[in-house]
Formats: C-alpha cells, sequence, structure tokens
C-alpha cells in the first residue's frame, strides 16, 4: 500500500492512503497459520531460518516481529527446534465451601483469589446459582432457593475443582 504525505497550513501533516484493493481466495493463510504450518513441516533450530522461509512466501518480518508472533502462537523451542507447545493451564487455588442456611454458600480461598473465582462461578451459569459477591478471600454464593442446597454445592465444588 503506497501513502503520500500531505501538508495542510490549518492541519499539520496528514498521511492520505492510496486505497487497494485486496482479493484473497479462500486457500489464503494469515500469517501466523504460515508460520505454524512452517514450524510444522520443518525442524527449524532458529529464527533466521524460519525468516528466511517466510521471506520466500512473501512475508519480511524483522525480528523482533517474528518474536512477538512466536510468543503470541506459544510457540518455543523444545530439543532443539521451534514448536507449537500448549500453555500451560493456571492452577485451581485451595477452597473451603460451607453451607450458610438458608439459601447461601460460602467459599473460602487463598486471598486475592475471591473475584476470579466468582467470576468464573457467574460464567458457568450453574443452576440454581443466583450470583456472587467476592471479597478478598471470600465469595458469597447466593441460591435462587434453599431447596437444593446440597446438590448445587456439589455442582460449585465439581466445577472449581
Amino acid at each position: 500500500m503506497s501513502a503520500q504525505v500531505l501538508f495542510s497550513e490549518d492541519h499539520g501533516w496528514t498521511l492520505e492512503y492510496a486505497r487497494m484493493e485486496v482479493h484473497t481466495s479462500p486457500m489464503s493463510r494469515t500469517l501466523d497459520e504460515i508460520i505454524l504450518h512452517i514450524i510444522e513441516k520443518h525442524a527449524l533450530s532458529d529464527q533466521d531460518a524460519l525468516r528466511a522461509m517466510l521471506l520466500k512466501q512473501g512475508h519480511d518480518l524483522t525480528q523482533p516481529t517474528l518474536s512477538r508472533h512466536l510468543k503470541k502462537l506459544n510457540v518455543a523451542k523444545v530439543e532443539g527446534r521451534y514448536r507449537h507447545v500448549e500453555p500451560p493451564q493456571a492452577a485451581m487455588p485451595s477452597f473451603s465451601l460451607s453451607e450458610a442456611p438458608p439459601n447461601l454458600l460460602v467459599l473460602h480461598t487463598e486471598p486475592g483469589f475471591a473475584n476470579a473465582l466468582a467470576i468464573k462461578l457467574d460464567q458457568l451459569q450453574i443452576p440454581g446459582v443466583a450470583g456472587t459477591i467476592a471479597g478478598d478471600d471470600t465469595v458469597f454464593i447466593a441460591l435462587t432457593s434453599q431447596r437444593n442446597v446440597a446438590s448445587i454445592k456439589a455442582a460449585v465444588a465439581a466445577a472449581l475443582s
């Protein structure tokens, strides 16, 4: 895409981009897909080799840009070659869950984790849970009814385990 720099007395410098029509086929792939395909098919031990292969396909990337793409794609060097790796799963903090009749559950957790656990519970939309209120290490879980408290408690515990 070409750009033309224009000067306007009342607005200062401006850039005007020439209109460019782009036609892509259904087979076209994004840069990220191309990077993943290359590292899957070739045993690459350094970023220069990957950059050279990308350049052959028309993608001229700087080393810092390539590094950012690799980080975003969870690509790391494993046993001397670049591979896509699964990101580590965050461990759930320990918690205890108790009943507070008639229709409340109380979740105690490590300091700083109550808000995250409350958000997770709200997102899960467990039947029978009306909503949550979180402090620093405690979550109050309001239930829609005082019936089935034990089964809802079990569902909450299972969802967070």
